[in-house]
């Protein structure tokens, strides 16, 4: 099982977001053998669902995120998951101190796997979640297809 952790700062909006983006995404193709989650850096959200404009934003899209509620990364994560994937810099940065570094080369910004990298749109402080909805849209394509294109993962 190929096992893949979004992170962002607090866990109600962004990685959230991918992680119910991406489980649709992995069923719409087929894929077998991955599994996603997703988890925050700060502990501001802890226990809290996803937050109300990202859960509505899912909805729209047919895509339900019911029961999931924020947690905080933990060491034991690195060991876990296969990738860590960043939503902006500040995940990645307090990801490498909370972690405790990354030798393993599994963390990652999501807009890495698209041909614009770059940092997923902040909706908590845009307002803006059509446009954090894209970043993290295309960033999920672009994971998942360079899962599938360099073997990692088959669909059907």
């Amino acid at each position: 099982m190929f096992k893949i952790l979004f992170v962002c700062h607090g866990n109600i909006c962004r990685s959230p977001m991918a992680e119910f983006i991406t489980a649709d995404l992995i069923k719409k193709r087929g894929i077998d053998g991955v599994s996603v989650a997703s988890a925050a850096t700060s502990t501001e959200e802890l226990g809290d669902p996803v937050y109300p404009p990202a859960k509505r934003m899912l909805e729209a899209h047919g895509i339900s995120c019911a029961g999931k509620t924020a947690r905080q990364i933990t060491r034991r994560d690195y060991a876990e998951y296969d990738l860590l994937i960043g939503m902006d810099r500040q995940n990645v940065r307090n990801m490498h101190r909370m972690l405790g570094g990354d030798p393993e080369g599994k963390i990652r910004l999501l807009l890495d796997f698209t041909d614009a990298p770059g940092e997923v749109s902040d909706p908590w402080y845009t307002r803006d979640f059509n446009r954090a909805w894209d970043d993290i849209e295309r960033g999920c394509r672009g994971l998942l297809d360079h899962l599938e294109n360099n073997g990692i993962v088959r669909s059907e």
